[in-house]
């Protein structure tokens, strides 16, 4: 993916690294995103915001399955579908607009992006 934003605009600011970085691993940031007028308005920080939410919430419902099925034992490991978060926040970090197989299109369907 390249750092051009969707507008052809290029204009991802030091603030709009990081805020995308930090919705992946933290979910309060994403909210905090959504919900603050000054940074809903910032296209790179509202797509990840919306996508991390939408990631995160399918990969705790993982963990949460694995840990049920396997009853608690799957806890101990569990926690590598959570991996991927940490990847897509570097990602974001480096400008890439993060592409989260059928999270992303899904996000995009319901016109949240």
């Amino acid at each position: 993916m390249s750092e051009q934003m969707p507008g052809g605009t290029t204009d991802i600011t030091d603030n709009d690294k990081l805020m995308a970085a930090l919705s992946y691993p933290i979910p309060l940031v994403s909210i905090i995103i959504l919900v603050s007028e000054t940074m809903k308005v910032r296209p790179f920080q509202k797509y990840h915001a919306v996508n991390s939410l939408a990631a995160n919430i399918v990969l705790w419902v993982l963990y949460i399955l694995i840990s049920a099925v396997t009853l608690g034992f799957g806890a101990c490991i569990a926690w590598i579908v959570l991996l991927p978060l940490l990847w897509w926040a570097y990602k974001a970090y480096q400008k890439e607009w993060v592409v989260i197989p059928v999270v992303t299109d899904f996000c995009k369907k319901q016109n949240w992006m």
